[in-house]
């Protein structure tokens, strides 16, 4: 005697569709079949003339629908197994994600950033770089911003004008908002370029 096994999840529809509905339609739009026992009976009271050959064909059209509901019950099956399959390589990725973010954020707050230089550079021909403050002062006490490039001006001596000027009461030199550059003391113009 054989057993039969059962099916785990043998009702199994696609997520994207309305099985209640499409059965509906599929009802309403083939008036000729009646759904359920009431069309089974019409059925076999009206094209059932007890011959071998109208049990065949019944046989027939009942094999074909359980045919479709096994056909339809793999496709879905199928899709709801893709999708899970597909969920859950995300869930993967995002912890692989979250793991690989905390061991980097781990990593960063072992390494502390210093200064390994030191204070003061001296060069042999008496320039020195500040590396506190990003300053290089030359020989003649001009001083440079060594991450711009550009000359350095304490901001203390500044005093910054209304149209876009300022006065560098240091070295009393008085920048235009054009970029002219005045010598407060003589009255001559110093450069024209910054």
């Amino acid at each position: 005697m054989s057993s039969i096994t059962p099916v785990a999840y043998a009702a199994l529809f696609n997520s994207g569709s309305n099985w209640l509905a499409d059965t509906m339609t599929a009802i309403k739009n083939n008036n000729s079949n009646t759904g359920g026992l009431l069309g089974m009976l019409s059925a076999a009271a009206a094209g059932n003339d007890g011959s071998i050959k109208s049990f065949l064909r019944n046989s027939n059209t009942t094999a074909n629908a359980f045919a479709t509901i096994s056909q339809s019950s793999v496709t879905n099956a199928s899709a709801l197994i893709a999708q899970m399959a597909a969920q859950n390589l995300q869930k993967a990725d995002e912890k692989k994600m979250q793991e690989a973010f905390a061991a980097l954020a781990a990593l960063q707050k072992m390494v502390k950033e210093e200064n390994v230089l030191d204070p003061i550079i001296y060069f042999p021909d008496g320039s020195t770089i500040d590396t506190v403050n990003n300053i290089m002062t030359r020989v003649d006490g001009t001083q440079y911003d060594t991450i711009t490039g550009a000359k350095y001006v304490d901001p203390a001596s500044i005093i910054q004008m209304a149209n876009g000027a300022y006065l560098d009461t240091k070295n009393n030199i008085l920048t235009m908002s054009d970029g002219t550059r005045i010598d407060t003391v003589t009255g001559l113009i110093v450069s024209t370029t910054a």
